[in-house]
């Protein structure tokens, strides 16, 4: 499965709405060349578990209840959240990365990274490097005011689009004059592609050009004359001119490809003085 099949499949797994708005989210970013890939959405509490024993002994898991997981003490935390208080439990967040130009996962917190939380932000999710318990820039997550206490208690986030309302007057602003940005570079980004056919045809067009140029320029400059011409040229080196006596030729020895070409011509229409045996 390629990463938009895994980043569209893990976004499917979240809250409709959560997943509306990060669908759109990551349709967004692509569009203006942000590679995003979404490497985290729904997570079991086994899997939370998992996470919330990197960089913790056994015995923390063991006094949770997760004996039958196994920590990995000798890595670094990851998440402060124990199973039970994470939002990716209750569908309502997910984690992200950037693909390198070879499809390979980037974790460095670039602009391009910051671009894609502020494209988000944008749509009402909240970024994990604002938080302030733990610094977790792949994070993003959309609660609707619910805190984990209020999950617990079976309080659910609006299932339509249209029964949440997170975003102010000046966010949808900001929403929609990012839409008309990124429009706008997708049309400069297809004007760029057309422009660099139209620049391969025009060059490969002078390629060939040049190449015919090179031919002709080495055919006047290359003074070796052929071997089927030097019977003739040594033939005209012997025949005398009618207006100086001198001979016609007196360099058999160089000629240009076209020079040996006429010299051979008129050899063989028997003008050469050596072939009238006249020495």
């Amino acid at each position: 499965m390629g990463h938009k099949e895994t980043s569209l499949q893990r976004i499917g797994e979240l809250s409709p709405i959560v997943a509306a708005k990060a669908r759109e989210w990551y349709d967004l970013c692509w569009a203006e060349g942000l590679r995003v890939y979404v490497v985290c959405g729904y997570r079991s509490w086994d899997q939370q578990a998992v996470e919330y024993g990197k960089g913790r002994s056994q015995a923390t898991l063991n006094a949770l209840g997760y004996s039958h997981i196994k920590a990995q003490p000798n890595v670094a935390i990851v998440t402060n959240a124990k199973p039970g208080t994470s939002m990716h439990q209750y569908r309502l967040a997910l984690d992200y990365c950037l693909l390198d130009e070879k499809g390979k996962d980037n974790w460095t917190v670039n602009p391009d990274w910051k671009r894609a939380a502020a494209i988000a932000k944008c749509l009402g999710f909240f970024w994990g490097a604002e938080f302030q318990s733990i610094y977790d820039p792949p994070h993003l997550e959309m609660t609707f005011g619910l805190t984990v206490k209020d999950l617990l208690a079976g309080k659910t986030p609006p299932i339509k689009l249209e029964e949440a309302d997170e975003l102010s007057a000046e966010d949808k602003k900001e929403l929609t004059a990012l839409r008309s940005e990124v429009k706008a570079l997708s049309d400069i980004v297809s004007g760029l592609i057309n422009s660099k056919d139209v620049l391969k045809e025009q060059s490969l067009k002078q390629a060939v050009e040049i190449k015919e140029m090179s031919a002709i320029l080495l055919e006047l400059t290359n003074t070796t004359p052929p071997v089927w011409s030097q019977e003739a040229l040594q033939a005209f080196a012997c025949t005398p001119s009618v207006l100086n006596g001198k001979p016609v030729i007196d360099t058999p020895e160089s000629a240009s490809y076209s020079e040996a070409r006429l010299i051979t011509i008129l050899y063989r229409l028997g003008l050469a003085a050596q072939q009238k045996g006249d020495k």
